[in-house]
């Protein structure tokens, strides 16, 4: 998506607006799935429909039209038909053309067929069958709107279906059912090989019948054969539902995270870091082994059922094991949940001291402050290794007391059984066999046992996960939301106040004013008086506490946060920048543009001279967080991004504060030139970034002291006036 009126160099003052390239930009699949919603009642943009989600190349591919869908409340399902099979009652529907092409369908009478192009917006085109057959690739995409419960329902639990965790995990229940049906036929034939051994040495050996140890060799042979057939095919199974399991929950997680409100936002990001790497212990623990050993865990009545036809007395020492290895699990886990909490919270905090001591390297070792960030990161790994310590000690003892009452089961087994053939109630071969039933009944309680320290783990961080789950996110699936996908750039705040999480003070009090389109604005006050959370209300970053900021009069909780801040070109104190070259974070969230307009966007924010002047030119890397780049650097790329996005609002806060005079005054200049036409919102300290705007409000602590034309209110000030907001 480029901006295609991305002003030039030399025009820039006669330069007439034009469209926004993310407005016009072909996105066939996306601009039906719009054109669908909205004819099924759900209002909904591009932008809100795509918001967050991995384009390819700038457009929507089909594998994200599911989840495309379901942000307007719609359900998807791809199928190969024919043209002429389309069921009127299933009407509207996507057809995707040749060429990455897509139509809506909206009715077929006869041999003509009346049409939704994405070229021609809301207005239907009538087509002959043969040539939109001669367009059609063979594969429709229905869409139809969810029914969904109101709040005159009442649901007395969460269905597991809704759940971001076991609603893929039941997903994949049709996988795990062959699974199970795999399980069931590896573990009949877990009976050949005792079986065969009893055979041999009752039968085959006393009347050494070597013709039947050859039948009963090959036959155990195939069977063996078929087992590690059908293991190697649960094992692939199980790994492909885990891999999808993986993808689509990881995806979700990430997702929630960026969708998060920024009031719900972590105190510690290496802690939060660490929360977030639990859903890898979840992962595993749904992996090959844990379900394998869950599978089997049943199937050893089975076993046991074997053993009574030989011998009803020797399942009792194989029953007595099993039923103490559970109560020892059972016992063991609880002092291991608690252990793994514990060992959770210290690896959080130990993660958040590496991250922020990583982040701030530079000026640890200015203030000369290792040693304070050494005994932390010291104090940290101390307590977690003891912890560690604690878990192995439970764990190990629990694994080896396991096999121990595993080996008593066989010694057990072999004591009952000579006693039994003595009174010929057993034969050598019987005994040989239950002594293989034995092992093989009693072998999932040990991994059991074996899995309880990484399933309390998985538990602790499913735990942890689901709180993050559980906070409000920007975009609720249930909200209906406007559709805006382009403003006009008026502004108006009314009686707003505003707190920060955590906080006893209002940093925004009563605070009201109006903005017209295209009206030039600064914010001016002492340190910490409220301008720059005027900006973040105005992003919808944060809800007003009262009151209400309204956008082209239409109350900004209405809209969709992706709609908002397509109409918001933005540029912070200090602008954050991301590993990669220095066109991949002027492009940041627009990385198809064009080089024509990134390059323009760089002459308005003066970088032009500085990228000529560099052998790799825009290639050039800027490093992690921007380190290789100046401060005033930093502030032409966040400055070239907000010209690159050539949104109608335009919010600059202190966007020049650490360039040198002659920088600032170039860049001004430009941005003078480049704004003709949009809305202004500029907070700075310097009084030569105000010849920018017509307007000045001064904010202090909070509430808006002066509001008024740039002249009068600065000759206000400097009489004295408005002496509390200098």
């Amino acid at each position: 998506m480029n901006p295609v009126d991305a002003p030039e160099p030399a025009d820039t003052a006669t330069a007439e607006p034009r469209l926004r390239d993310d407005l016009i930009t072909p996105d066939p699949l996306l601009d039906c799935l719009v054109e669908v919603a909205r004819l099924h009642g759900q209002v909904a943009s591009r932008a809100a429909l795509s918001a967050g989600l991995p384009l390819e190349r700038g457009a929507l591919p089909l594998s994200l039209a599911e989840r495309a869908a379901e942000r307007a409340g719609l359900t998807t399902r791809l199928q190969r038909q024919a043209l002429t099979e389309i069921d009127a009652a299933t009407l509207p529907a996507i057809l995707l053309l040749q060429g990455q092409q897509a139509c809506v369908l909206l009715s077929r009478e006869g041999a003509r067929c009346k049409v939704l192009l994405p070229e021609t917006g809301q207005g239907a085109v009538s087509m002959e069958l043969s040539a939109l057959q001669a367009r059609y690739s063979g594969v429709t995409l229905f869409v139809r709107p969810h029914f969904r419960l109101d709040e005159r329902t009442p649901r007395p639990r969460p269905q597991a279906a809704d759940h971001w965790f076991w609603g893929p995990v039941k997903a994949q229940r049709f996988v795990y059912r062959d699974v199970l049906w795999a399980a069931l036929l590896i573990n009949l034939f877990a009976l050949a090989l005792p079986l065969f051994s009893m055979n041999v040495y009752d039968r085959v050996v006393p009347n050494h019948a070597v013709e039947t140890l050859w039948v009963l060799a090959i036959g155990v042979v195939l069977v063996l054969g078929s087992d590690l057939f059908m293991k190697l095919l649960r094992s692939h199974f199980v790994d492909e539902a885990s891999a999808r399991i993986d993808v689509l929950i990881s995806s979700r997680l990430m997702e929630r995270v960026l969708g998060m409100r920024l009031e719900n936002r972590p105190l510690s990001v290496g802690s939060f870091a660490s929360n977030l790497r639990g859903f890898e212990q979840v992962r595993d623990f749904i992996a090959s082994s844990t379900v394998t050993a869950l599978v089997d865990l049943p199937f050893a009545l089975l076993f046991l059922l074997v053993m009574a036809w030989i011998s009803p007395w020797l399942i009792i020492p194989v029953v007595l094991v099993f039923v103490s290895i559970l109560v020892m699990g059972y016992i063991a886990q609880h002092r291991l949940h608690e252990l793994s909490q514990s060992t959770y919270q210290a690896a959080a905090q130990r993660n958040a001291t590496l991250v922020e001591s990583l982040t701030g390297i530079e000026t640890i070792k200015t203030q000369g402050a290792e040693h304070q960030i050494q005994a932390r990161w010291e104090r940290a790994n101390q307590f977690l290794a003891t912890l560690n310590v604690r878990m192995r000690r439970l764990s190990s003892g629990s694994v080896y007391a396991a096999a121990t009452l595993q080996q008593l089961a066989t010694v057990s087994i072999v004591l009952i059984g000579v006693y039994l053939i003595s009174d010929r109630q057993l034969t050598m071969g019987g005994l040989i066999a239950s002594t293989m039933l034995a092992g093989r009944a009693l072998a999932p309680a040990g991994q059991i046992v074996g899995l309880l320290m990484q399933y309390q783990g998985a538990r602790t961080a499913l735990e942890s996960l689901n709180q993050i789950m559980a906070k409000d996110v920007e975009r609720e699936a249930s909200q209906r939301r406007l559709e805006r996908a382009e403003l006009k750039g008026a502004i108006e705040f009314r009686h707003v106040s505003f707190s920060y999480p955590g906080r006893q003070d209002a940093s925004v009090q009563d605070v009201s004013f109006k903005l017209q389109p295209g009206e030039k604005v600064a914010f001016i006050g002492k340190v910490g008086s409220g301008k720059t959370t005027l900006q973040k209300l105005l992003l919808g970053l944060y809800a007003p506490s009262e009151g209400a900021v309204l956008l082209d009069g239409i109350d900004l909780r209405q809209l969709d946060p992706a709609d908002v801040r397509r109409n918001m070109a933005h540029v912070s104190q200090d602008v954050q920048l991301f590993y990669g070259s220095l066109r991949d974070n002027i492009a940041f969230g627009m990385p198809h543009a064009r080089d024509d307009a990134i390059f323009a966007a760089a002459e308005v924010a003066g970088l032009s001279e500085f990228v000529s002047r560099h052998p790799q030119g825009f290639d050039m890397p800027v490093g992690e967080r921007g380190e290789l780049l100046s401060g005033g650097q930093r502030q032409s790329v966040g400055i070239a991004r907000a010209v690159l996005h050539n949104a109608p609002i335009l919010l600059l806060d202190e966007p020049t504060s650490a360039m040198d005079f002659s920088t600032e005054a170039f860049v001004t200049q430009q941005l003078q030139r480049f704004c003709q036409n949009k809305t202004v919102v500029l907070v700075t300290h310097r009084t030569s970034m105000l010849s920018f705007v017509d307007r000045v409000i001064v904010i202090d602590q909070g509430r808006v002291v002066a509001d008024g034309p740039r002249d009068r209110i600065m000759q206000a000030l400097a009489a004295g006036r408005i002496a509390r907001a200098s």
